[in-house]
């Protein structure tokens, strides 16, 4: 298991704030009127996004959901980049053209956010064969929700994953939501993770809003699954502050519950053990909040300032193109 330190944890921390700020600045702006599109937001999420990539290396993979921007973040992604996109500029991963729900960056092994329900896995499956095939030690780790358990593509991926063996970890993180409707309106079970056996695989359900308890047992999945040994599923129980989307009424939530689960805010609950721990000074959280926020300031900046695409890129990567006859 690798080795929890410091710096490994303020690291963790700062990728916290970093989606935390990027998350706000892009409600914000949408609530502007200056964002085209839907955005799915992962605020009070970001305990998972930030303690599973920090397991990884920079040659492992993630598969992504359509409440993305934490992922991709954590996996080392480009805030300005992810930004411009949203803001359908040519300077955006996607130049503009597939916007929050089809952010990617292969250099990083971040293959992509989804806006099909449960596609994740069978991506994250094709992943894992791949690095399995080539030999090259590599992991993938397929987030979805809780939504997406009971999609028929979920099944298969398991199945096809616990058969083959493949290096992959499935991390659910189950927010009580699928869309608009309660857990229990989709799942029968207690807990997602509660079906691994099915599949002759391990499974085990966690705290998802302590990054700790997060990391620790995601690093468990990722050594087992590079040794050879085969998938994972680990179910992180956490919450999203705001809607399905942004705009969501929200009148599916029962009166007060944001606010009584915003009192266990994921960050706060990392520092604390930063300083509890580690030791770890007031003003060393507080430098970290200052830099983050400014880098998604400088993000915001970039996109707003970013020519937007050209009539003369319209044929750029379409497979097929059409003549006028």
């Amino acid at each position: 298991m690798a080795e929890l330190n410091e710096q490994t944890v303020l690291e963790m921390h700062r990728t916290m704030c970093r989606i935390r700020y990027f998350e706000e600045a892009a409600s914000a702006k949408y609530k502007a009127g200056e964002l085209p599109g839907f955005i799915h937001l992962s605020i009070g999420q970001e305990a998972c996004a930030a303690g599973v990539c920090a397991t990884l290396a920079a040659t492992d993979y993630i598969t992504s959901t359509h409440r993305g921007h934490g992922h991709c973040l954590a996996k080392g992604g480009d805030a300005k980049r992810m930004m411009a996109e949203l803001f359908a500029k040519q300077a955006g991963y996607s130049q503009g053209r597939g916007g929050s729900m089809h952010i990617a960056d292969v250099s990083v092994g971040m293959l992509g956010a989804n806006g099909i329900v449960g596609q994740s896995m069978p991506l994250g499956v094709g992943a894992a064969l791949t690095a399995q095939v080539k030999g090259s030690g590599a992991v993938a780790v397929a987030f979805f929700g809780e939504g997406a358990s009971g999609a028929g593509v979920a099944h298969e991926a398991m199945n096809m994953a616990s058969l083959w063996r493949l290096p992959l970890v499935f991390f659910c993180e189950s927010n009580r939501y699928a869309e608009l409707s309660p857990y229990e309106t989709h799942v029968p079970v207690a807990n997602v993770a509660d079906r691994a056996p099915a599949y002759d695989m391990p499974g085990v359900t966690i705290d998802g809003g302590d990054a700790l308890a997060v990391y620790e047992t995601v690093t468990e999945a990722v050594a087992r699954a590079r040794a050879g040994l085969g998938p994972s599923l680990i179910e992180g129980k956490t919450y999203r502050w705001h809607g399905h989307y942004e705009g969501d009424p929200e009148v599916y939530k029962p009166d007060g519950e944001t606010e009584a689960e915003k009192k266990g805010d994921p960050i706060l609950r990392l520092e604390a053990l930063l300083k509890d721990r580690f030791g770890v000074a007031e003003a060393v959280l507080t430098t970290a909040h200052a830099d983050e926020q400014a880098a998604i300031a400088n993000a915001v900046t970039f996109a707003e300032l970013a020519p937007d695409p050209t009539p003369d890129g319209l044929m750029t990567n379409v497979y097929v193109e059409m003549d006028g006859a």
